[in-house]
């Protein structure tokens, strides 16, 4: 008894150095090897995607809510897929299969040992590109708010893609059968995903990819339950001591995949903010830009503030310039597109307030459509309103073009100066009397209801 007693206080700790706590064994697969690696893999595939087509997205939350959705699924999931079968095939690679199953623990709970590290650094890095993107478009946002629910079902679903893979890889440990799942998961998502007729699109975690719809409110859980209950039916039925447990998940993962292809394109609908309007009305016309970008009006308005000042007193003008979907009203002028960004706005910035304003010109008589069959006449005179409310940045060029041209080319540009230079020679009372009596042909294509000038 005193050998033991002696041995015992060997290996006690000096007196006032605190016990060394015992190290969890999954502390070294979260710290260490693959699972690191994987999550720094995607982050840098998700920040790479994002940042080359940032234009496109930064400054609009629905852009950005799209692009990040659309970018996890179709690279990241087939990535998580790749991450997790390999995790998934170690054990058979290294030779310990054999030697891991006389472990104490039970099946399932070897398996998500080995499986969790990799799919807590996959949904890590999702989480910081997630974060990363949110913030970009934080210092550019232009209205609306941003989605927090697509990124959780967006984490759910790269979870969901590394523990399956993780079963397939105990399955089939082959070295190239993470690279060829990774191949294989992309190109179904892609196929699914961008099917417009087929009734399994509804299945895909891409689902939706437009700017300008959201899911129902019950779409993000049937969709969690759809990915998540597949994969825990995979775990169960590879891992559990009594598999018959994975008719569970299968059954909830059934049933909400039925609910979502029966609901079919009901599962989204126009995002509200999208038929709102913010409007100026102190000028004429009013200037209304779509609510989803609102604090984008002051800068519109700033480009339209040449053209509206030119328009102070002229009658017969439209009430606004609308920025809705689909056809303006009767008294309205479409505002010259905001959307896609990446055009006209880049990064919560007009990116040319001149030619904004020149399109912003063109809608208002709106004969954009019938300038052949009204003649030469009518469109000299439609390029002198023009030139004078909003000129083209492109316009020097232009007519440099024609000036070199035939005769006939010639002739019009001749024709086009001359009628630029009568209304800007006329005065204030006598243009504004003409451009309300030109305003009231606007959108007719019979060339004598257009006044002479």
């Amino acid at each position: 008894m005193t050998l033991v007693a002696e041995k015992k206080r060997e290996h006690r700790p000096p007196a006032g150095v605190p016990a060394r706590a015992s190290r969890h064994p999954l502390r070294a697969e979260f710290r260490r090897g693959f699972a690191p690696w994987a999550g720094l893999a995607l982050l840098l595939t998700l920040a790479v995607a994002l940042a080359a087509s940032s234009a496109q997205w930064q400054g609009g939350w629905a852009e950005t809510r799209e692009r990040l959705h659309t970018t996890a699924q179709l690279l990241g999931v087939p990535l998580a897929l790749a991450a997790g079968c390999w995790q998934g095939g170690r054990e058979r690679r290294r030779r310990t299969e054999e030697l891991m199953a006389t472990a104490v623990r039970g099946g399932l709970a070897r398996f998500l040992a080995a499986a969790l590290p990799v799919v807590c650094w996959v949904v890590a890095g999702y989480a910081v590109a997630a974060a990363l993107a949110m913030l970009a478009t934080g210092l550019y946002a232009t209205g609306d708010r941003p989605d927090l629910v697509a990124p959780v079902t967006d984490a759910v679903a790269l979870a969901s893609g590394a523990l399956a893979g993780h079963a397939l890889g105990r399955l089939l440990p082959w070295r190239l059968t993470a690279p060829l799942l990774a191949v294989a998961g992309y190109v179904v998502l892609g196929v699914v995903a961008y099917d417009s007729r087929g009734p399994l699109r509804h299945l895909s975690p891409i689902g939706y990819a437009s700017d300008t719809d959201v899911p129902v409110w019950w779409q993000p859980p049937a969709m969690t339950v759809w990915t998540g209950g597949l994969a825990a039916a995979v775990v169960l039925a590879y891992a559990a001591r009594r598999r018959f447990t994975a008719l569970l998940p299968l059954a909830a993962a059934t049933a909400a995949g039925a609910l979502l292809v029966q609901t079919g394109e009901g599962l989204w609908h126009t995002n509200p903010a999208a038929g709102r309007q913010v409007c100026d009305t102190s000028t004429t016309p009013q200037i209304c830009v779509n609510g989803r970008y609102e604090e984008l009006l002051p800068q519109v308005t700033d480009a339209l503030s040449g053209l509206t000042g030119r328009l102070d007193g002229v009658q017969n003008l439209p009430v606004r310039f609308t920025d809705l979907p689909g056809e303006p009203g009767p008294d309205e002028a479409h505002l010259p597109m905001i959307t896609p960004l990446g055009w006209s706005v880049v990064r919560g910035r007009l990116t040319d307030p001149q030619q904004f304003a020149w399109e912003a010109g063109q809608a208002l008589y709106g004969r954009i459509e019938c300038d052949e069959a009204v003649g030469p006449r009518v469109a000299a005179v439609d390029d002198a309103v023009v030139h004078y409310l909003a000129p083209s940045p492109a316009e020097r060029r232009f007519d440099e073009l024609a000036a070199e041209g035939d005769a006939a080319a010639r002739a019009e540009l001749r024709d086009r100066l001359d009628a630029r230079a009568r209304l800007k020679a006329m005065g204030d009372e006598e243009r504004r009397a003409w451009l309300s009596e030109y305003f009231a042909s606007a959108g007719t294509c019979d060339p004598s209801e257009v006044p002479a000038l």
